[in-house]
């Protein structure tokens, strides 16, 4: 078969595609496991200062996973559970957990897995035909539950409902209305959208942005910060990238940024 998860690195930005052409990319367990393996070289890379990810061809970014497999891969409950929890949870969770910021570049359908993986993203960027749901109450069966908190911390509970009780299909405007998206752009520069948003993230203290996303991730949390944390939110005057980010302003230049 011929789908295959696909890392490109090129300036420090590395570039996956779920390749599944044949079923709209929809997304079966070697898929999941290889997501799993690309996120854990992109951990361990510190010259990837951002991650896109994106769906082969231009009609899907993922149309949830492969129902096919399902009667192979989740026949029992046992099954079920390494399915969802080994395979599923493992891929999502190295997405959310990326200490560099994550765009999904999406066209075309984006369903069911597919949802779940660009809800995993920090920034989520669609052309103008894309189209979201997760229709699995037509299959006969529910959105595991550890895969549902992801798009209820994005979204909250009454999208949530509304996506798996109706299993309705959203327009790209509908899904950006609902907060699924971060912005909407014409079919034809999706690509280009994304890669002058991770340009743009490039261009910062590579420092900064994992830091960022440190403390949003801590403060979504709703505990008030200790005294130790309030400290550790100065690191950055211990790092050279500060040195040079306000020696750059001051000599009104562009700054060249090392994440030292």
């Amino acid at each position: 078969m011929n789908t295959r998860i696909d890392l490109e690195l090129q300036n420090g930005i590395a570039t996956l595609t779920l390749h599944n052409p044949a079923k709209l990319n929809a997304v079966n367990a070697a898929m999941w496991r290889g997501l799993s393996a690309a996120m854990e070289k992109i951990a361990v890379d510190d010259s990837v200062r951002c991650v896109i990810l994106r769906g082969a061809g231009e009609e899907a970014f993922a149309a949830g996973g492969d129902i096919e497999e399902f009667v192979r891969v989740r026949s029992t409950v046992d099954d079920a559970l390494h399915y969802h929890e080994d395979l599923v949870a493992t891929a999502l969770n190295a997405i959310r957990d990326c200490a560099v910021p994550t765009v999904a570049a999406i066209r075309g359908a984006c369903i069911g897995g597919g949802l779940e993986i660009a809800g995993c993203c920090d920034i989520r960027i669609a052309g103008e035909s894309a189209r979201f749901g997760a229709p699995i109450n037509r299959l006969g069966f529910s959105m595991y539950p550890g895969e549902m908190a992801g798009l209820l911390a994005l979204v909250g509970p009454a999208v949530v409902l509304e996506i798996l009780l109706e299993g309705r299909i959203l327009t790209a405007r509908e899904a950006l209305q609902k907060g699924l998206l971060s912005r909407v752009v014409d079919d034809e520069k999706v690509a280009d959208e994304a890669a002058a948003c991770a340009t743009r993230i490039r261009a910062g203290a590579p420092l900064v942005a994992r830091w960022h996303k440190q403390w949003v991730r801590r403060l979504m949390r709703g505990e008030p910060l200790s005294a130790e944390e309030r400290r550790q939110a100065f690191d950055f005057l211990a790092t050279e990238d500060y040195r040079e980010g306000l020696a750059a302003f001051m000599e009104k230049r562009t700054p060249q940024f090392t994440g030292r």
